[in-house]
């Protein structure tokens, strides 16, 4: 069933990407095998493509079998990085009934719905679209409920994400600060501001609203404790996943690191074939080197 909801989702997945990015998605699509290829993440709303692009593969069934594809039903998604004309992508690979599960909240995962009640595009189509904006449309009424659990008793619509995104980036084992969950609000805050009342509405969260100022009724809203507990554990196991599937794992983590703490990190052969047992040397590596920017900050500040 169709709504208000879907009519946003489908309007924002409709909109039209850059042409290297659509070139990207394609080659990457298996028309046999899949449903959609989804864009999303920072490159997504900066427009800065020099950035890491961010791709999610919409399978009709698994494509693995034996093994890893036991592994994959339980630790999905499959994660690959690429390289095409010049730009540089993750991309995640799952099928879609999964990831509408996901969406749903139905699992303790918190990775997909906290990511896709942000800004995404269908950058590659093997034409079941509905299928696909109904799976986000999920995404974003179940992250606008857990926004409206973990939100204040009342305030602006901003308050109730930025929340959201603070305890969900919380829940994750990410190297960037917690501040950066306020970035992904930044130029779209009039659009989270636009869909929060509309994501309620079919959600079926009890609300009223004055003036911009929303006032959420707590009763009957999910509880954040276990997927709380969960997240990171959940995070490791996917990150040891990828250190046996993931092709280029050390030089991705390298990039993410730079990027978001400043500290470059050698990626050393050892560090090529072995990411696991190089791990703890480079979490050693990177505390000493944020330590260290943190006492040149403190000896140049004006008050020191």
């Amino acid at each position: 069933m169709s709504g208000p909801l879907e009519a946003l989702v489908a309007e924002e997945l409709a909109r039209p990407q850059p042409e290297a990015v659509t070139a990207f998605a394609s080659r990457l699509a298996d028309p046999a095998r899949d449903v959609a290829v989804l864009y999303y993440g920072s490159t997504l709303r900066t427009g800065d493509l020099s950035g890491l692009l961010d791709f999610y593969v919409l399978t009709k069934r698994p494509h693995r079998r034996g093994l890893r594809g036991a592994v994959e039903r339980v630790l999905w998604p499959e994660v690959s990085y690429h390289e095409f004309e010049g730009l540089k992508a993750k991309v995640a690979t799952l099928p879609l009934a999964v990831f509408r599960r996901a969406a749903e909240g139905r699992t303790l995962d918190t990775t997909i719905w906290a990511r896709f009640v942000q800004p995404a595009a269908i950058a590659w189509s093997g034409g079941d679209d509905a299928a696909v904006v109904g799976a986000v449309a999920e995404a974003v009424k179940t992250a606008s409920t857990y926004a409206a659990a973990l939100g204040p008793g009342q305030g602006p619509a901003e308050a109730y994400w930025s929340a959201l995104f603070r305890r969900t980036y919380a829940a994750e084992f990410r190297v960037e600060s917690l501040d950066r969950a306020d970035t992904v609000l930044g130029p779209n805050a009039a659009r989270f501001a636009r869909i929060l009342p509309v994501a309620w509405m079919a959600a079926g969260v009890d609300f009223s609203e004055m003036a911009g100022t929303y006032w959420p009724k707590k009763k009957g809203l999910p509880g954040w404790g276990l997927r709380s507990a969960m997240g990171k554990p959940l995070n490791l196991a996917r990150l040891a996943k990828a250190a046996f599937t993931f092709d280029g794992a050390a030089r991705y983590a390298a990039y993410k690191i730079e990027k978001h703490t400043g500290v470059a990190l050698e990626v050393t052969p050892f560090r090529e074939r072995h990411p696991i047992l190089a791990a703890p040397g480079v979490l050693w590596t990177l505390r000493r080197e944020r330590q260290a920017v943190a006492r040149r900050r403190a000896g140049s500040s004006p008050n020191s």
